[in-house]
């Protein structure tokens, strides 16, 4: 099977670092279609009455309805604050996923370079909103937890497991992309005929369902860097 891309074979750009075209097309793919998605949707009177055909327009709202109604039940009325990243991230990191179902190309996610960066997207941004919210010193308070004599410890440890958060992140979704992309390539080489259409269905699904963990954790640690008085 290899790693055999369109990309690197027409431009000969080294495989260690083939994931940057393969990002930059998907970034091409989500400017083309954020802005059929605008066109569609900015004349808001027209918008707000259903067509009753299944578009882009239509998926792109029901998508993001249900990704709000997720991040609501979460951390409550203020998700509409944090919606553009979380939503960002479900959708470019789905589209990324997508690519290694198909052949001749190679999903961006399965460089552990890429979902690192992801990570430390996250990592920086619900930090940024914690201390946004809280303040710097209550925010660092609050990892020493209700009781001060095991403040110092329970510090330590809450450091340990901030620090791991972005880690975890990226280990995640690098290890179970690789892994789906391996299994699709094995068995497309094996039985090249009608077997590869039901693994390229659980491609889709592994793609679908790494995207959504990936958003969802990100609301959690979201979550649990603002104040409690903002979960309502």
């Amino acid at each position: 099977m290899g790693h055999f891309s369109w990309l690197g074979h027409l431009t000969g750009i080294d495989h260690t670092v083939i994931h940057i075209p393969h990002t930059l097309m998907t970034m091409a793919v989500l400017l083309f279609l954020g802005a059929i998605a605008y066109i569609k949707l900015r004349n808001t009177e027209k918008s707000l009455v259903p067509s009753g055909k299944i578009g882009l327009a239509s998926i792109f709202e029901v998508g993001c309805q249900n990704i709000l109604n997720l991040m609501e039940g979460i951390i409550g009325s203020h998700a509409k604050s944090y919606f553009p990243l979380v939503a960002g991230l479900f959708i470019y990191i789905f589209i990324n996923n997508l690519l290694g179902v198909m052949p001749g190309f190679l999903p961006p996610t399965d460089n552990i370079n890429t979902t690192l960066a992801l990570g430390l997207i996250v990592f920086v941004y619900f930090n940024y909103v914690g201390i946004k919210t809280q303040g710097l010193i209550p925010y660092l308070k609050h990892f020493g937890g209700p009781i001060a004599m095991l403040a110092p410890l329970m510090f330590v440890i809450e450091m340990i497991g901030i620090l791991v958060r972005p880690i975890s992140l990226g280990l995640r979704l690098f290890g179970n992309m690789t892994g789906d992309h391996l299994v699709l390539g094995i068995f497309s080489d094996l039985v090249p005929i009608i077997i590869p259409i039901a693994f390229l269905g659980l491609g889709i699904f592994v793609s679908f369902i790494q995207a959504f963990v990936f958003a969802l954790l990100t609301t959690i640690y979201i979550s649990l860097s603002l104040p409690h008085d903002e979960h309502h």
